[in-house]
């Protein structure tokens, strides 16, 4: 059986980071230097690894992210070590994933669809843009979109374009205001002590050698670019990073001894997963068949079969209703509080209605 299929399972399980993202409480001067007392009460993340998971070799560089918040703003700062350090691009809104670079992915409702993407390179070029659905479910970027009052800054330790020179890494500052990511949210508001966002970073490191003191791509016997390598906080498990079930917990906290942060992720989540099973069976059930399947049994035969052999492919009874059509299909379950439902539609959206 051809395991070549367009939505392909991810070989990791469902185990996002958790991120407890702390109130600003001094000053914010923007340089790109993260070595300073604002970001002194910020955690790092743990360190990135291959998106494909653990399983992977570790990337050859390390890197780190930290975040803080206040009522106007996401502050995000990233540590990129190593020593090769170069960049070309100097267009906003030019991919820039073609030079080194560091990327930013938020969802503000963990419903898998309406995100926004963020990515800048050494020379602090960036492109930010808005995706209504991923791409694997139709969606397309939309370039034209700006987060109003995004702010950047970046650190070099070394020299850009050199590599004769004593290169150690850049770092990286980026101010996002919480307006330029909430237009889809039934609230249009900052988030609350408590609550969380979806995210994820990415770094996109190009493997070059030097010729004549210069970084060039490294290429295969036949003259063609190898691939990139993509590092980022939460694996996907694919050489994919819009996968956003699988991105990580960002939890707000007000730092308030009265009023503690709670960051475990919620019951809902994990039944959003389950779900989720079910849609990777669906759609490779219909691109292997045709169509698509009311029976949860034949749904878990599918995932048995696609599913990698170390995955957690046991679909938990969660007391599901599977409709289909011809072309459709809408999979829904109880809340952990019995008091809403649970939907994944065939677009691969996740919502949650009252009862």
């Amino acid at each position: 059986m051809s395991k070549n299929i367009t939505i392909p399972v991810p070989a990791v399980p469902f185990a996002p980071p958790v991120y407890t993202c702390h109130r600003a409480k001094k000053e914010f001067h923007l340089d790109g230097n993260i070595n300073k007392p604002f970001w002194e009460d910020a955690p790092y993340t743990d360190e990135f690894l291959d998106i494909q998971g653990s399983h992977m070799p570790l990337p050859r560089f390390v890197t780190r992210a930290k975040m803080l918040w206040d009522d106007e703003n996401l502050y995000v700062a990233a540590d990129l070590a190593g020593d090769e350090i170069w960049g070309h691009l100097t267009e906003r809104d030019s991919v820039i994933y073609f030079d080194n670079d560091f990327e930013i992915f938020v969802d503000p409702d963990s419903d898998t669809y309406h995100y926004y993407e963020f990515e800048m390179n050494v020379l602090n070029t960036v492109w930010d843009l808005f995706l209504a659905e991923p791409y694997r479910d139709g969606g397309s970027g939309l370039n034209g979109y700006d987060m109003h009052g995004l702010r950047t800054a970046v650190h070099v330790d070394g020299s850009i374009n050199d590599p004769s020179a004593e290169n150690k890494g850049w770092s990286v500052e980026v101010v996002i205001p919480f307006s330029a990511l909430y237009e889809y949210q039934k609230e249009r508001r900052a988030p609350k002590n408590g609550e969380f966002y979806r995210m994820n970073f990415s770094r996109v490191q190009w493997n070059v050698d030097v010729k004549d003191n210069t970084y060039v791509k490294r290429t295969d016997e036949n003259g063609n670019v190898l691939p990139e390598d993509n590092w980022v906080w939460a694996p996907t498990g694919v050489i994919n990073i819009h996968y956003p079930e699988l991105w990580a917990f960002v939890f707000f906290s007000e730092d308030r001894e009265n009023a503690p942060c709670d960051s475990t992720i919620p019951e809902d989540e994990y039944r959003k997963w389950e779900l989720r099973k079910l849609y990777y069976a669906e759609n490779i059930l219909f691109e292997t068949t045709g169509s698509y399947s009311s029976s949860l049994d034949e749904l878990q035969k599918t995932l048995d079969a696609y599913a990698p052999n170390d995955w957690n492919k046991s679909v938990k009874d969660l007391g599901y209703t599977i409709e289909t059509t011809s072309r459709t299909y809408l999979i829904s379950c109880p809340s952990a509080d019995r008091a809403h439902l649970l939907l994944l539609y065939s677009n691969g959206k996740v919502e949650k209605i009252t009862l």
